[in-house]
């Protein structure tokens, strides 16, 4: 299993591409042009199984119309961010200047769902607080496993919760349902560099103690 980040958009959205050595793939957070994301799939024979959605936020759907018709199953985001996608003002892409409607996703997701691509598994870990419907996908393949963790958990910092929909008190509970996680997983954000459960355990002052 292999992960590639694009950093994409105004705001350099981290948008990944997940993939197995079977050729099977997932795109998440498609948050601006897909130009260099399509030429990935397509220089590496990968074959797009689903467009994974964070949150709904803007900066993180920009590009879901373009992606998500070379997605063999479709678009899948928390249920509770679903109403986000098809309205600009809802999910803020208006006042940031690039207004986005999306039709709805073909999955809407709970805590706890699985969803299987080929050998890997998406795990859905419900985290609200930056948004009602915000997710982390905890993805394993056999001993191979990391967690993206959208705009809920930072390297040394969390999401910003004074939007419509944020809650700060939310949010902090949300980081305690990922402090079970072993130090030594790898953390790929929805902006910014990658980190570890560990180094966010120890350094981030947001960390539940």
């Amino acid at each position: 299993m292999r992960i590639k980040k694009f950093a994409v958009g105004a705001y350099w959205t981290n948008c990944y591409v997940v993939y197995s050595d079977a050729h099977d793939a997932i795109v998440v957070d498609p948050g601006g042009p897909m130009d260099e994301v399509r030429a990935f799939l397509r220089e590496n024979g990968l074959d797009l199984r689903w467009v994974l959605i964070t949150h709904g936020h803007g900066d993180h759907i920009l590009g879901t119309s373009e992606i998500r018709s070379l997605a063999s199953e479709g678009v899948a985001i928390h249920a509770e961010d679903a109403q986000l996608l098809a309205d600009s003002r809802k999910n803020f892409s208006q006042s940031l200047g690039s207004p986005v409607s999306v039709s709805g996703a073909e999955r809407l997701l709970a805590d706890g769902d699985v969803i299987e691509i080929g050998a890997m598994k998406v795990r859905v870990i419900f985290t609200p607080g930056h948004t009602q419907g915000g997710c982390c996908f905890y993805i394993t393949e056999g001993a191979q496993e990391f967690l993206i963790s959208g705009d809920t958990l930072f390297a040394r910092s969390i999401g910003r919760t004074d939007l419509p929909g944020g809650d700060e008190e939310t949010l902090y509970k949300s980081l305690e349902k990922l402090a079970p996680l072993p130090d030594s997983l790898a953390v790929y954000p929805g902006h910014g560099p990658d980190t570890t459960i560990g180094e966010e355990r120890r350094l981030n002052p947001f960390w539940p103690r």
